[in-house]
Formats: structure tokens, sequence, C-alpha cells
């Protein structure tokens, strides 16, 4: 395993020459590109991305610390600034290390002036990222170093290269869902078959979900185990893709308490989920 810098911002973290990821430390840590077996997993708009006043769309962003947004915005008090929509991780500088114990790409972030400007935390965020042929795993811990209860969200927001919507099917998913268009709850196979004219479910899962692409001969397989097990599927045509993301909490759980994590002074709360690759 190495780490190649490169001047455009992105690094390459490479296994072997089939097997790599691209990251990005200066625009929140985000995983770029995912190669397996020398196929290109996820879906990414260069483009946008090279505009650094527009959001990013594609690869891996990271969430933090809340998923989704907030009804109540001065949620700290009037000496703090309102929390954007997915939190601040996504946006800010991350260090990064090769991890020789675990042979992978690790990713920190600790509080510093910026975050304390939203969140009156002291914390310290790291996340493993284990490479293997046909997997891709995050070992994650989320440290509160203050002295109150931390409330934390926790998600990423993988978007996966497809090839078509029509193409896609549902294989491991919950029966119901709340759809976050209309805050109503539907079946799932019912609501997934609007992918694209663009969805946004929320399914409480089994800690597995997975999708086939009979266009690529893949399927995809999330696996997210409690308290990481929130599935979000969304889409967004006409982008050829969709995000199949695990998430701790709901969105506005600061507000309405659903799922939120509060971490004890000095304590940490840890995370796992993996992504798996297999072709037929």
């Amino acid at each position: 395993m190495q780490i190649i810098k490169q001047d455009t911002g992105i690094c390459i973290f490479k296994k072997d020459k089939n097997n790599f990821l691209k990251f990005s430390p200066e625009r929140g840590g985000i995983i770029t590109d995912w190669i397996s077996n020398n196929h290109r997993i996820l879906y990414f708009d260069k483009k946008r991305f090279l505009d650094t006043n527009k959001s990013i769309r594609g690869g891996i962003p990271i969430l933090f610390p809340i998923c989704g947004n907030l009804e109540k915005k001065s949620l700290f008090g009037s000496k703090y600034l309102n929390l954007m929509q997915h939190g601040f991780a996504r946006d800010l500088q991350w260090a990064y290390s090769l991890n020789k114990n675990k042979d992978c790409l690790n990713l920190k972030l600790a509080d510093n002036e910026i975050t304390r400007r939203y969140y009156p935390f002291s914390f310290e965020i790291t996340i493993d990222c284990i490479l293997e042929v046909s997997r891709l795993t995050f070992e994650i811990r989320i440290l509160n170093k203050s002295l109150a209860k931390m409330p934390v969200n926790f998600g990423l927001h993988p978007y996966f290269n497809i090839s078509d919507f029509k193409n896609i099917k549902l294989v491991n998913f919950s029966k119901n869902c709340l759809n976050q268009m209309n805050n109503c709850i539907e079946q799932t196979e019912e609501a997934f078959k609007n992918i694209s004219k663009g969805i946004d479910l929320l399914m409480y899962s089994s800690g597995i979900t997975s999708f086939k692409d009979f266009g690529l001969n893949r399927k995809i397989t999330l696996i997210n185990p409690y308290p990481f097990d929130l599935s979000i599927m969304w889409s967004d045509p006409p982008r050829k893709m969709l995000c199949m993301e695990p998430w701790t909490s709901p969105r506005n759980s600061f507000i309405s308490k659903i799922r939120n994590i509060e971490i004890p002074s000095n304590s940490s709360q840890k995370l796992f989920s993996s992504i798996e690759i297999n072709n037929f």
C-alpha cells in the first residue's frame, strides 16, 4: 500500500494498478474515485469539483456533525453560526496518513477555529479506510474531548456509478421507508420506481442494503450495523448515479432527539460500515 500525492490536490491510495482510491484532503477528505478490479465504482462530477464555489457532486463525502438539515438554526445560541446542510466536515481540510498497523488510509479531523464557530465542542474524528479487492471498509471513531455531552450525527454519502436507471433493482431493503420529499411512510419498492424522476428515501434497515445493476453486471451491498444502520437512497436525474448512504440519525435529530447520539465527556463512539462489490 502507498499514498501518492499529486499537484492537483487529489491523492492516490494504491493497493495495486487495478485497485486504488483517489481522495482530496483539502476538500473534506472526500474519496473522489474508487477503482475496484479496474472498474470505476463511484460517480464523480470532476468539472463541478474544480469549481470551489459549488458543492461537490460525487465521490464519498463525509457528513458531520449533522446529516441533512436543522429546522432550528440557532441551536447553540446566538454567538454560533448556523450549521449548514450535512454539517461542516465535508468542507474542511482533513489530515491523512498511512496506518501501517492496518495497512490502510487514515483520515483525521479535529476541532479548530472554524468548527468552533458552529459547534461548541472539542472533538477528534479518525477514519480508517481499508481497501481490499471488491470491498471498502470504514472504521470510524468519534472522540468527545469536551466536558459536556456532545450531540453527534454521522453519515457517509457514496455516489455510485450506474449504467442506467432502468437497469437498477433493489435486492436487500426494508419493506417501508420514509419518503423525505413528502415526509410520508411508503412501501419502499413502490417509492423506488421513481428513481429516474428523483428519489430521497430513508430506511430503518437491518444493516444490509443492496442493489443490482444489470447493465454493469454488478451488485453493490452496503453493510452498516447499528447505530449506523439508517440507509438513504437518493437519485438526482439526469445524473447516472445512485446514492446509498449509511447514516446514524435522520434529519433534524438534534432537535427531535430521534436516534440522536450523545457522546459523554472524554468518551468515544465507534462506527463501522463497508461496501462490497460482486459481479454476476
